[in-house]
């Protein structure tokens, strides 16, 4: 990929969105150069269905599916909403209930659409994995009929969900499972079938495509898609109406062709600059908080917290060093509150608003890191020193 300093800033909220692979990018180029409606049966219309069926076939091999069974959308909101439905598996039986962990993305808290009063959270353990015996509970009351989603690594943690050990479980009650898989995608090995997935969903811009597409997978003879969100047209197969985003699409398959050949090295590279970062801000913060440190997490993120600041200040401060983060918080109505993630893994508030969220990406170097841990440094010191200052 091309790198991602602005002059001499420094990217690091890669969770948040990738910079566009030059790979999509030339891909996009060339499909913006194409004319034809991808349902046109004439030569230009032909040219284009093309493109979009060379990009389903890279999705695909990214997690390990069939090209068949790819559905592309505007992004993986989009493509939660269209799985969470009582009536996904089409003219099977209507799952009554919808089974979320208490970590998920909003667009799956919201719960696509089940009706309010059939939507249950289910509690995550201190080390924010989700409580399979909980699940296991809740689905032998439910005497089947359930569909539990569940992401397969956190977007603010990086903990990755047992998803395989959860879908024994649902499959075993009769219920579907999809798994939210937009931030694991192009980290960490993905297989659908392995996983145990009955849908799985991705975003584009989370992988170095662009903004606006992504995806909804079925595994493979798995439920079909019956209950489409958008109608209308006969476009992807019934399930998604209307005229494909070409551009978009062909530069996320080619984003997917990129993500996944580096998948030999990356990860590698991700958990060593990872553990630099982590072991530089310990030995300068030794009351420094990581979250989730104990579990299995993706390599590229880090949410940590200083005891004593605020995110939304530590944020400011940083960008005006010249680097981009995030916080562990969800900004509302100009307010920030504490992190639905960390609240239901039983951090205190006031520990939760001093999160930052440090995520890396392929063109995260070592001089990247050790600058971070010195300018890290630096502003700890202050945000401390003004915070016992007010509390003083």
């Amino acid at each position: 990929m091309t790198a991602t300093v602005m002059s001499d800033r420094i990217y690091l909220d890669w969770n948040a969105t990738a910079p566009l692979r030059p790979q999509a990018r030339e891909a996009m180029v060339r499909a913006l150069e194409r004319i034809g409606n991808p349902s046109s049966v004439h030569a230009e219309g032909r040219a284009a269905r093309a493109l979009i069926e060379h990009a389903r076939e890279e999705v695909a091999a990214l997690v390990g599916a069939a090209p068949r069974d790819v559905v592309f959308t505007s992004g993986g909101t989009e493509a939660n909403a269209l799985a969470l439905t009582p009536n996904i598996g089409g003219n099977g039986p209507v799952r009554e209930r919808l089974l979320v962990s208490a970590i998920e993305h909003p667009s799956v808290l919201a719960g696509g659409r089940f009706p309010a009063d059939a939507i249950e959270r289910l509690p995550v353990e201190t080390g924010g994995c989700i409580d399979l015996a909980t699940l296991e509970r809740r689905l032998a009351a439910l005497h089947g009929g359930a569909l539990v989603s569940l992401m397969l690594a956190n977007n603010e943690t990086g903990v990755i969900q047992p998803v395989a050990e959860a879908a024994r479980l649902v499959h075993a009650a009769g219920g579907f499972l999809h798994v939210d898989a937009v931030q694991a995608a192009g980290r960490i090995p993905i297989d659908i079938n392995a996983l145990g997935a009955d849908f799985l969903t991705l975003s584009g811009h989370k992988i170095g495509a662009p903004k606006g597409v992504g995806a909804l997978i079925r595994r493979a003879e798995g439920p079909r898609i019956g209950d489409p969100l958008i109608k209308g047209g006969g476009q992807e197969r019934g399930a998604r109406a209307g005229t494909e985003n070409v551009p978009g699409i062909a530069g996320f398959g080619a984003a997917a062709q990129a993500a996944r050949d580096g998948l030999s090295s990356e990860p590698a590279r991700m958990t060593a600059l990872r553990e630099r970062l982590e072991a530089g801000l310990k030995a300068a913060s030794p009351e420094i908080v990581i979250f989730g440190i104990d579990q299995k997490r993706l390599p590229n993120t880090t949410l940590c917290a200083m005891p004593g600041t605020k995110a939304e200040t530590a944020i400011i401060a940083f960008d005006l060093e010249g680097f981009a983060l995030s916080s562990g918080a969800a900004c509302s109505s100009g307010k920030v509150q504490p992190s639905h993630v960390l609240g239901a893994m039983g951090v205190p508030p006031q520990l939760g608003r001093a999160a930052l969220r440090i995520s890396l990406g392929p063109t995260t170097s070592e001089s990247d890191i050790d600058r971070f841990v010195r300018a890290w440094i630096n502003v700890s010191a202050v945000l401390l020193k003004e915070s016992r200052g007010i509390a003083a």
